[in-house]
């Protein structure tokens, strides 16, 4: 055995206790930060070919091991933007230079441009909405960009579709004569019962339209639509100029006299057709009728409901556990802006970490799959919490116990194969 081979081995075990100790003083800094993953280092011999009867010594290395796919506990705080992910997945977001990364400190505000940034300046990611719900790139980041929310202010939508339910009196008296419906828009209509509900044009004007509901027989009805702003006093009739912008919608409903509701058979939707907004083809409104009633009791219209909002500022924001954040505008309307996406690797642990609590895949780590949340393997996104790291401070001090004491018995044999030097120098005096 050769005493500078036993120094040598020394100090590699002496280097290798420093880097627990390192391992072990990141763990300890970053204890409180939200969304880290412990690190830990993992010995392994170096072995040297010895001969008959003399022993060469080796040495250890050490390889750095980071626990990612650890999950962290979830801490519940007053901000909705504020994320965590409980399951599999990972945020993505890119710094100021447009690269993407992955991560899953979720401590997201709203910062001056309107961008979600986390803490290290990190830009939450998404599919912006539009008419139909984005579709998520599987095997790359293309389509994907930086959550800004001031894009979204003062944004109208049209109304589409809504519904709008009642119950109509079964004890009414029938209208037999054709020109004494609502429908015939003549004035000497007979006004039976009515009720109006507010829609919204392209240009987020809030326009009023007249339902009027008209028993014709037996369990037979009649529901006319027309657009408030054209009638005469109030009432019938109603015009417009040109004749052709004279909003009306009629149709007939059917119902079962066993149960007194709407048969299958009879139309469960009206569509009101209204050319006066100005857009392209109009405004065309879904009005869902299927949940209306006729029983023997008083006319009662119940809760109308319709999409559309009018030009008004966003004052907040929700993210459901599907990763859909919606606007939450001043007037009480809301709307769908983005879908957040999560992504993964086949293997979570052998991501790279990167500054800001982030991570790169490698080829280690295999391709990264996107998705949302969920769906599939990918979990469910938390609105209004945190994940914190998944350091335990007592392992962490255990841990840096002994590296001291390991690295100081290496230091012992350092300073033992020195003794063992003077004594060979000694010899030659």
């Amino acid at each position: 055995m050769s005493i500078f081979g036993t120094m040598k081995t020394s100090v590699s075990g002496m280097n290798a206790q420093a880097n627990r100790l390192g391992t072990v003083g990141d763990n300890i800094a970053n204890s409180s930060t939200v969304g880290y993953k412990r690190s830990s280092t993992a010995f392994s011999t170096l072995v040297l070919p010895s001969t008959q009867g003399s022993y060469s010594s080796g040495g250890v290395s050490t390889n750095v091991r980071y626990s990612i796919s650890e999950q962290g506990g979830i801490q519940y705080t007053t901000s909705n933007t504020d994320l965590a992910i409980q399951g599999e997945g990972f945020f993505i977001v890119s710094d100021l230079n447009g690269t993407p990364y992955l991560t899953r400190a979720g401590a997201f505000q709203k910062d001056a441009n309107g961008y979600l940034t986390n803490t290290a300046g990190f830009q939450l990611m998404g599919y912006p909405y539009g008419s139909n719900p984005p579709a998520a790139v599987v095997n790359g980041f293309n389509g994907l960009e930086a959550i800004n929310i001031n894009d979204f202010g003062l944004v109208s939508s049209p109304s589409s579709a809504g519904s709008f339910p009642a119950n109509l009196d079964k004890r009414a008296d029938a209208v037999t004569v054709l020109a004494d419906r609502p429908s015939t828009n003549n004035a000497s209509a007979v006004v039976g019962n009515k009720s109006s509900l507010t829609g919204y044009d392209h240009a987020g004007a809030k326009v009023l339209y007249d339902f009027y509901y008209t028993k014709t027989g037996n369990n037979q009805w009649e529901v006319a639509v027309y657009r408030q702003d054209q009638s005469t006093n109030g009432g019938f009739p109603y015009t417009a100029t040109p004749a052709a912008n004279l909003v009306k919608s009629v149709v007939t409903l059917t119902f079962d006299p066993n149960t007194n509701k709407l048969a299958s058979s009879s139309p469960d939707k009206i569509v009101i057709s209204d050319p006066n907004d100005g857009a392209t083809g109009g405004l065309n409104i879904e009005i869902d009728l299927s949940n209306m009633t006729q029983f023997a009791s008083d006319f009662t219209p119940g809760k109308g409901i319709i999409d559309g909002n009018a030009p008004s500022p966003i004052t907040d924001v929700e993210i459901g556990g599907d990763g859909v954040v919606t606007a939450v505008y001043q007037d009480g309307g809301r709307r769908p802006i983005y879908q957040i996406a999560i992504a993964t690797v086949p293997a979570i642990d052998k991501l790279k970490p990167q500054n800001g609590n982030t991570y790169l895949p490698t080829n280690d780590s295999g391709v990264v799959t996107i998705g949302f949340p969920q769906s599939g393997s990918f979990g469910q996104i938390y609105s209004g919490a945190l994940e914190s790291s998944n350091v335990d401070i007592a392992s962490e001090l255990t841990d840096m116990i002994e590296a001291q004491r390991v690295y100081t018995a290496n230091s012992k044999v350092f300073q033992t194969g020195s003794d063992l030097m003077d004594v060979l120098i000694n010899l030659k005096r």
